[in-house]
């Protein structure tokens, strides 16, 4: 999902009141299994990408999965998601709001380094954060927090300062907050020190070898090395994992699993709910501006169907409301279901031109997409409403279609808070506003979420914000999309968290 999208690290829910108090340590991948951890040994992982777009740059649109599981090991960001709190710190050992929730206080880690051995200060995260906000969309990154709010408070303690009160500051810093040296050169960022587990050793094409870090700050690192292999399709990297060629093939999709079923020496790592998988209509002009035709859209799709057929049943039945992990998550908004004829009854009150060819573009960036996109228009025409399906590369989705299109499909590698989505997605301005919404009652409940505390004020708060998404938004989720690895059998420790969570590798380990 830049990371803007696919970054967008997870793992369900809010803060929480213990959070907002304080909270450090780490607890990101899930234990290991089939005995106990051995150290060495090279895992060869697979991953999605294209060459067109290759990026070296951690603050940079990355839009392969490749790229992305590269930056993320060499690289730490500052808080994480966690197996037992949804937020734990990374390269930050602590994080403390001020009471008015404006004002967090993060600790750099004791010990952590970059991989020359210098060690990391709080210069260096302003610096790199700076940098970060800097950026086509570091507003959506950090959002509320401007560069010159961002200051250091003596060697280890980096000092982030909102323009409104955000109790969900801490979750938002797993997003893209990688760190690199104070004053590193443009040049020199394709082979600039990290401070993450492992050490960059060569990087070609979408390919890499890393190495362990064995001074790593956040504790002991099993595996001798990691090569990473980037696979332009689902398809190619599920062959290269059937016939041995890798050891993990990496968020590689539905129809994968169900080839892989049936063989006894892969084994399928499944992570439910991990990606949001919406279709976006453009809700500040063009066709789709008028709200009873955005309601229509989401009345057309069967969504039971495309759950059993785009994700064979390896997903779920999602309600077009962003965030569905959040413990605070509004499961008693009733479940939008497939009603033709009220469609229709609100396209024509809407004057909804029914001779037209309605384009829906899509790319193959993830396996299902583009078979979304085509069992919807599909779905469409049995009330009417024609629909051409047009496939783009991925760099010219992003660079053509994404945040400009009237009707489009997308992804979010991420299953997080409501609002986490609100912050990046849905807010008048926010920096990923794939819909071009503003909605002035929507702006309003955000921001009394943000500055409540209270955890039953708050979960109220949260819910008028969902209704009101629910109700109007530019959104179509239809449904989720479990997140699966395939790995083999020697593989142990991979993580089970989404987002983030999942590309945190420093845990998995090989058996003899």
């Amino acid at each position: 999902m830049d990371f803007t999208r696919r970054q967008l690290l997870a793992a369900g829910g809010g803060l929480g009141a213990s959070a907002l108090l304080s909270a450090c340590g780490g607890d990101g991948a899930a234990p290991a299994a089939g005995g106990s951890p051995r150290q060495g040994g090279t895992l060869r992982i697979g991953a999605l990408g294209r060459p067109s777009a290759i990026t070296r740059d951690p603050h940079g649109t990355q839009g392969n999965e490749s790229d992305y599981l590269v930056i993320a090991l060499v690289y730490d960001t500052l808080t994480a998601p966690g197996d037992k709190d949804n937020t734990v710190g990374r390269l930050a050992s602590a994080f403390t709001p001020s009471k008015d929730l404006r004002t967090w206080r993060f600790t750099v880690a004791e010990g952590a380094a970059f991989h020359d051995g210098t060690p990391v200060t709080a210069d260096d995260v302003v610096w790199s954060l700076r940098r970060l906000r800097g950026t086509p969309s570091g507003a959506a990154r950090l959002p509320g927090v401007t560069a010159d709010h961002i200051t250091a408070d003596g060697k280890r303690t980096v000092v982030l300062v909102s323009d409104y009160p955000n109790a969900e500051l801490p979750l938002l810093t797993r997003l893209s907050t990688f760190v690199l040296k104070k004053g590193t050169a443009g040049k020199d960022i394709p082979e600039a020190p990290g401070t993450g587990p492992f050490k960059l050793d060569w990087y070609r094409d979408g390919n890499a070898r890393l190495v362990r870090n064995a001074d790593w700050h956040g504790g002991a690192v099993h595996l001798d090395a990691v090569e990473v292999t980037m696979f332009q399709s689902p398809q190619a990297m599920s062959n290269a994992m059937l016939s041995g060629q890798i050891d993990v093939a990496s968020n590689v999709g539905a129809v994968a699993a169900r080839t892989a079923k049936a063989r006894r020496d892969i084994r399928i790592v499944r992570r439910p709910d991990d990606m949001a998988m919406p279709i976006v209509m453009r809700t500040s002009s063009g066709p789709f501006a008028d709200p009873k035709v955005r309601e229509a859209m989401k009345l057309l799709v069967d969504r039971e169907a495309m759950v059993a057929q785009v994700l064979s049943g390896y997903g779920t039945v999602a309600n077009d409301i962003l965030g569905t992990g959040d413990p605070a998550y509004a499961k008693d908004i009733p479940q939008r279901k497939r009603d033709l004829a009220r469609a229709e009854r609100l396209l024509t009150d809407a004057g909804f031109d029914f001779s037209r060819t309605y384009q829906l573009v899509t790319t193959e960036d993830v396996a299902g997409l583009a078979e979304s996109a085509t069992l919807f228009a599909s779905q469409a025409r049995e009330a009417g409403v024609r629909i051409e399906v047009v496939k783009q590369e991925s760099g010219a989705f992003y660079q053509k279609t994404w945040l400009k299109g009237d009707f489009y499909t997308n992804y979010w590698g991420t299953n997080d808070s409501v609002v986490f989505f609100a912050s990046k997605t849905l807010t008048t301005g926010a920096g990923q506003n794939e819909a071009d919404w503003s909605d002035t009652a929507f702006d309003a409940a955000y921001r009394k979420v943000m500055a409540t505390a209270d955890r039953a004020a708050r979960a109220a708060a949260l819910r008028d914000l969902q209704r009101i998404e629910h109700e109007r938004s530019g959104y179509l989720l239809w449904g989720m999309a479990d997140g699966i690895d395939l790995a083999a059998p020697k593989v142990h420790g991979l993580p089970k968290l989404p987002g983030y969570g999942r590309v945190q590798l420093e845990n998995v380990w090989l058996a003899p």
